[in-house]
Parts: structure tokens; C-alpha cells; sequence
């Protein structure tokens, strides 16, 4: 079975090759200057100890497939990795806005890998080609902080219980707590407190808090006509803002992708759902009213932004990450009010949300070496720095004197300036580089606190509160609690399933290519099922149901079965 994905996955890939010879790809054979006096002694676990010092540094191509913007490698904290490592990186991405399967198909056709690789939804096909290396070995010699990080879900990192190999490090943060979350969907702050703070507890109320909002307030400032709600699907943000929230709010799931996993662990595809129908047919009345945006379906995510910026849109189904571009401009505006509150709605007071459920660690999708990588002890020394404690800070806080302060306690802080540059300046990572090169790089999560007592990342209980907006300030007061989430159900409401998410495993080629159809599918009937009337609705879900089983969506459910029993297995 394996050697066909292989042949299959090489002729593909020979296609893309074929077709984007003219275009260049990744430079992965770069070499450097010295490859023998590149790296930290991490045997020992000191992250301060470093052959960086002595000057010689080793230059490492890294493909990062979720990078959007070049990354020079000059920022203060990248020379500060640099000088503690004696490695740099050399980051290479998709050209063109296109994802990463096309330069990952011609990687393997070429069979020219860079040194480091993160390769997101198509490191399945890399590991099927077999050029990804098995980390075991090196992270036993030189990865005591990679273990140390870890923890107890370190074997969650073996591909299977067939294949213990580890080929990936998780992109995603290990534990912590959640101390700040974008809920299931997000109501502007005016149209919150214009209901006294009362949190809907169903769509029907969420409805009619947005138009009682809009009816008492039409336009903004601006004169501009305000828009109820509003999407971004014309591309792959279809999943964010039209996919996901159906899962959230619906039937009350984690994020898995477009997968619903039953209590006996059956992967369902998830708009087969019942509950999902009822939520997409609310969004289909929802659009016929005129409280959905007419040109959802139709505008640009830069329109999408530019219409959050404006201050608009009373409410969104997103995360705060796919839309805080928007909300910066509105906070350096001083239109707090026009920002947005995350709240745990659900389709009825019956379901519960789960944003602050933690799911174990995220698994499959994450950085790893390839197996013609120049230096590989130099490679993973690197990492290691980077999940040591030295590391994690100097990544998540920046330099000491600059970005923060130590107090008489002995703790980091941050002053008001530098939160306040953080917060409404949309470069503040590049040209600091704190935070910049820790995704998708190992990390611990929120509120976890280091020897000296400090917390990892600059997100702690109190650093939220503190950094509240007189928005978030008069809510808190307004329920009587500390923190926005205490509102939410909380996370030891919720069981840690033995898988990790779905959406993040390294898939098999065949599964991928079906769920890829199927999603197609989904992405346009789903459009079509909002966008046409009420009347036309049942008719349209049920030609989309249908087509999705013409696709092959039952092959794909009982392969999901498969694959979430094979990583169960890892744990059990």
C-alpha cells in the first residue's frame, strides 16, 4: 500500500514539476560555511551554552507553509537565536498565494528538500515519500528541553503505533490555560451593552440583539449603512468563518476540522449533521432578511477586513486571529466599542461551547528534518533552544531592557507603551521579532510558569486583566468576574479525548485527495444553500448531502474511523 501512495504521490508530483519548472522552487541545497561549529550543546539541557559565540554560524533552509511575508532573519530576536545557536535560517514559502501542496509536490519530484520543513496539511505526502527523518534518536542525545517541553505527551509525537517514528514536532502550544478566547462567534461590544451585558444563550436571541442594535442604530459615524453580520468564503477563509462555527455552535464540538467524532469514535463528516442543517438554514434566513451580508459570498478577505476596520460589522463568526487586522485599526482609532466581544453562544441553551476544552496536544502538523538536511545535530540543537526556557522567552517576550522589564519580585513585565505598541501596531512582531519565529516552532501554552515563576508567554490571568480596554473592563464588572472566559463553560466541563484535533494529523494521500473533493463540494453548496431562499433550502441541503456521498464521503468517513483508531492505540 505504501510503495502505490509513493508511485502515485511521485507522478503528481512529476506533473507540478513539469508545470512550474519555469518558476523556480525552494532552495534546499543552500550550503554554509561551516557545518562543523554550528550548534549548542543541548545534551546537557543548558540553553545558555553555545558554539554561536565563537562566530561561526550555519545557515539552515527552512520552508515555512504558513508564512506570508519574507522573513530576513535581522529582527533583534533572530540575531539574538543566532548568537545563542550559530544558526540562522534561510525561510522559503509558497509562491504566489498559493498553499503549500504545490511546493511540496515539487520538492519530491525534484528530490531537493530543505533543510527544516514545515509542510502543514501536505507533510502526510512527505512522509510518505520517505524524506523525512526519524528525530527519535537525535532528540534522545540532544533534545532534553524537546522532552522537557513535552512532558507526558511526548509519545503523542510517534506517527503510529506500527510506525513509533517521530517525524513532526507539534506547531501548536503544550497545555496551559486559556485565559482569553474569540468563543463561537463575536457581537461588537455597543450592541452587547445596548442589552445590558446579557449574553444570548441561542441564535434566536443573538437575531434579536443584532436587529434591535441596528434598528436603533443604522449607519456610523461615518454614514455608513451597518451590516448585521458578514463572512469571508470567496477562499480557503470558507473554513474559518462559514465551516467552522457550524461545528461550534451547532452541535457543540471541538475543533476537528470538517469532522464530528461520536462518543464511540466514529469520524462523521460533519454537515451530514442535523443540527448543522438547522444552523445553515438560520444563515440562509439570516441572508434572505438582509442581516447577512449580501456580499459575503462575493468580497475579497481584504474587503472582509476592510468592512471589520470600519466598524460596520455588528457581528462575526471567526477567531480573533483571521480578523484582529480589522480590530487593530478600530483600537489605534480609540472605537473600543466597535470592537468585539467573543461569547460562548450556541445554537440553544442545550449545547454547550467548547473553546475552552482542551483537546491534548495537537499532533501531525509541525516542524520537522529532512532527511538530506546538512546538519542534522545542528538542526535539532536549534530546536531544542528554542523549547528551552531561555528560549521561550527570548521568543515570546523578546530582549531584556527592550521589549520587557524584571521586577523586584524577580518577574517579567511589560510596560504600557510596549503592550500598547503590541496591540495596534499591525508590524509590531516583524520589527521586534517577539513572538515572529514562534509559530510554528514547539511552545508552551498559557499561564504554564517557568523556575522563576514567571509565565512563558506574556498571556497571563493577571497580564489579561490588566490589559483589558475600558470595553472588556465595564463587561467584567458588569457580570461580576475576573476574567471575559469565566462566562464560557470551562475546561474540566470537558473529557481530553486519546486523539489529537483531526484537522492536524498528517493524512494518507488517498484520504487527503477525498476529503479535498469533499470539501469542494461542501464549499459551494453550502454558498448555494445560504444564498438561496427559504423555500429552496431543504431541496438544496439535500442535493448537497447527495453529491458529498456521490464523492465518496462514506469511504472517507470509515477512513477517519481508521485513522482515530490508530492514534487512540498510540496512548492505550
Amino acid at each position: 500500500m505504501k510503495n502505490k501512495k509513493i508511485c502515485a504521490l511521485l507522478l503528481t508530483a512529476a506533473m507540478v514539476a513539469g508545470t512550474l519548472a519555469g518558476c523556480g522552487g525552494s532552495d534546499g541545497g543552500s550550503t554554509s560555511t561551516d557545518t562543523g561549529s554550528a550548534t549548542t550543546d543541548g545534551g546537557s539541557g543548558d540553553a545558555g551554552s553555545s558554539d554561536g559565540a565563537s562566530g561561526d554560524v550555519i545557515e539552515l533552509t527552512f520552508f515555512n507553509a504558513d508564512a506570508n511575508q519574507d522573513d530576513p532573519w535581522t529582527d533583534p530576536v533572530a540575531e539574538a537565536i543566532t548568537e545563542k545557536t550559530g544558526v540562522k535560517l534561510k525561510t522559503t514559502r509558497p509562491v504566489g498565494g498559493n498553499d503549500e501542496s504545490e511546493a511540496v509536490a515539487l520538492m519530491i519530484a525534484e528530490q531537493n528538500y530543505p533543510d527544516i520543513i514545515f509542510a502543514k496539511g501536505s507533510a502526510g505526502n512527505l512522509i510518505d515519500a520517505e524524506a523525512m527523518m526519524d528525530m527519535t534518536d537525535l532528540i534522545e542525545q540532544y533534545g532534553p528541553n524537546i522532552k522537557k517541553l513535552y512532558g507526558d505527551e511526548f509519545d503523542k509525537l510517534k506517527q503510529s503505533a506500527d510506525d513509533p517514528s517521530i517525524y513532526q514536532l507539534s506547531a501548536y502550544v503544550v497545555g496551559g490555560t486559556k485565559f482569553k478566547d474569540a468563543g463561537n462567534l463575536q457581537v461588537q461590544w455597543a450592541a452587547l451593552k445596548a442589552k445590558d451585558y446579557k449574553i444570548p444563550q441561542s441564535l434566536d436571541e443573538l437575531e434579536t440583539m443584532i436587529k434591535d442594535y441596528i434598528a436603533e442604530n443604522p449607519k456610523t459615524d461615518d454614514g455608513l449603512d451597518k451590516i448585521g453580520i458578514t463572512l469571508s468564503t470567496s477562499d480557503w477563509h470558507w473554513l474559518i468563518t462559514l465551516g467552522n462555527p457550524a461545528g461550534f455552535i451547532a452541535d457543540g464540538a471541538p475543533d476537528n476540522g470538517q469532522w464530528i467524532v461520536t462518543d464511540d469514535n466514529k469520524g462523521v463528516y460533519k454537515f451530514r449533521s442535523d443540527k448543522e442543517r438547522e444552523y445553515f438554514k438560520w444563515l440562509c434566513r439570516m441572508y434572505n432578511e438582509g442581516i447577512l451580508d449580501p456580499e459575503f459570498a462575493t468580497q475579497t478577505h481584504e474587503d472582509y477586513i476592510a468592512k471589520i476596520a470600519s466598524g460596520r460589522v455588528v457581528c462575526l463568526f471567526d477567531k480573533d486571529w483571521d480578523y484582529q487586522d480589522g480590530e487593530k485599526v478600530l483600537k489605534s482609532d480609540g472605537k473600543y466599542e466597535l470592537t468585539y466581544a467573543g461569547l460562548p453562544t450556541c445554537i440553544d441553551a442545550n449545547t454547550k461551547c467548547p473553546s475552552l476544552m482542551y483537546q491534548g496536544l495537537t499532533t501531525g502538523t509541525g516542524v520537522g528534518i529532512s532527511k538530506t538536511c546538512k546538519d542534522p545535530v545542528a538542526a535539532i540543537k536549534f530546536i531544542d533552544f528554542l523549547c528551552s526556557d531561555e528560549g521561550q522567552v527570548l521568543n515570546k517576550w523578546g530582549i531584556e531592557g527592550v521589549n520587557y522589564f524584571i521586577d523586584d519580585e524577580g518577574h517579567r513585565y511589560r510596560t504600557e507603551e510596549e503592550i500598547k505598541y503590541s496591540q495596534e501596531d499591525a508590524d509590531y512582531s516583524k520589527k521586534t521579532g517577539v513572538g515572529f519565529h514562534n509559530y510554528p516552532f514547539p511552545s508552551y501554552g498559557d499561564g504554564i510558569l517557568d523556575p522563576t515563576g514567571s509565565t512563558y508567554t506574556t498571556t497571563s490571568k493577571q497580564a489579561v486583566i490588566d490589559e483589558y480596554n475600558v470595553e472588556e473592563k465595564a463587561a467584567v464588572e458588569a457580570w461580576g468576574v475576573d476574567l471575559i472566559v469565566d462566562m464560557f463553560p470551562q475546561p474540566d466541563e470537558f473529557e481530553t479525548p486519546d486523539y489529537s484535533p483531526l484537522w492536524a494529523y498528517a493524512m494518507p494521500l488517498e484520504f487527503t485527495e477525498t476529503v479535498d473533493k469533499l470539501d469542494e463540494v461542501a464549499w459551494s453548496a453550502l454558498i448555494k444553500c445560504v444564498t438561496g431562499t427559504e423555500a429552496e433550502f431543504d431541496a438544496n441541503y439535500d442535493a448537497m448531502i447527495a453529491e458529498l456521498e456521490a464523492t465518496g464521503m462514506d469511504d472517507a468517513e470509515q477512513m477517519m474511523t481508521d485513522i482515530i483508531a490508530e492514534k487512540v492505540a498510540i496512548v492505550q
